[in-house]
């Protein structure tokens, strides 16, 4: 098969994939608006952070599958492909430590000011005084919004820190995450309303729906507790930016993100974004999932979701 990367890909893995006979055009640098000019004669599209939107879709002559090296889809328009009859399919899972890691370091961040400290002492200030006031984490009370695999790897890290997790209750929870969640000695209360209000750290990990986006907006944020911290390492949608950057003004509100509304389409580009400016925030680039351990992850699932493909079976699809 003729497969397009149009993100960057492990080369040991790409490597195995030509040794089977693919052939591998391997484009990294490719945009959203790039894709519809080189799809031709693809049969195979893989993505990392790349969107696709229906126009490279409909410019596509020859395409049988397209595959998101990551969890989320929403960067790629699965109506247009569906219409097409060409399956999407993402890798579920496989980055979900990678992501709960980013999550907790943007807690630490926040918590003892490291950014600013780094960016101090780079310019020669040296301010002790100021950077000796941090709370802690440990006791601190962790609510956990979205209880997949990144989720739970988040409880289970902020456990080990001496953090008391709450989750909102969910009587139809499997048993895997059930025994989990007990073993964490996790609180689970009625509603999001009540668990924004009783924790001082609350961590999105949701995708991006209709039901989802903008879930974090003024009427939520109004619950929670002043100088609380937001972490979001799921989708930028799901947040109401202009409400957080009201609630960050008026109430001391911090938040770690590693997403945005409206991100670059490719993996370098200008980003004019408010709230990414903003003082109360440490940001980082939609990097979550972005560690050789994950990426080495997700490249041998995808090996894996071709030779299934190849023998007729469509793993992971979302659209289809």
């Amino acid at each position: 098969m003729k497969i397009l990367f149009a993100d960057k890909f492990q080369q040991v893995y790409l490597g195995d994939l030509k040794a089977q006979g693919h052939d591998c055009d391997v484009q990294p640098d490719l945009s959203a608006d790039d894709l519809p000019a080189n799809v031709a004669g693809a049969e195979v599209l893989i993505v990392r952070s790349t969107k696709i939107t229906r126009a490279t879709i409909e410019a596509a002559d020859r395409l049988k599958l397209i595959i998101r090296a990551g969890a989320g889809t929403n960067t790629i328009d699965k109506d247009a492909a569906a219409e097409m009859n060409i399956p999407v399919c993402n890798v579920p899972g496989k980055n979900a430590v990678a992501v709960a890691e980013l999550a907790f370091g943007l807690l630490l961040a926040i918590d003892r000011n490291i950014p600013d400290n780094v960016a101090d002492l780079r310019q020669g200030q040296w301010n002790k005084k100021k950077y000796s006031k941090a709370e802690g984490i440990m006791g601190r009370h962790i609510g956990i919004v979205g209880l997949g695999g990144i989720g739970l790897a988040l409880a289970e890290r902020a456990a080990a820190f001496g953090m008391h997790v709450h989750v909102v209750h969910k009587p139809t929870r499997d048993e895997e995450t059930a025994r989990r969640l007990q073993a964490l000695e996790a609180k689970e209360l009625d509603d999001l309303h009540q668990l924004v209000a009783e924790c001082d750290v609350v961590s999105f990990h949701v995708p991006a729906t209709g039901e989802t986006k903008g879930m974090i907006n003024a009427d939520l944020l109004g619950h929670f507790q002043d100088g609380a911290i937001l972490l979001n390492t799921s989708r930028g949608e799901i947040v109401d930016e202009p409400a957080l950057i009201q609630a960050m003004d008026a109430r001391g509100i911090r938040a770690g993100l590693d997403v945005y509304n409206d991100e670059p389409g490719a993996a370098q580009g200008e980003f004019d974004s408010a709230l990414a400016r903003h003082p109360n925030v440490y940001g980082t680039h939609h990097i979550g999932a972005s560690t050789e351990q994950a990426q080495n992850a997700i490249a041998a699932e995808v090996v894996r979701m071709l030779e299934e493909f190849g023998r007729g079976n469509v793993l992971h699809c979302v659209n289809l």
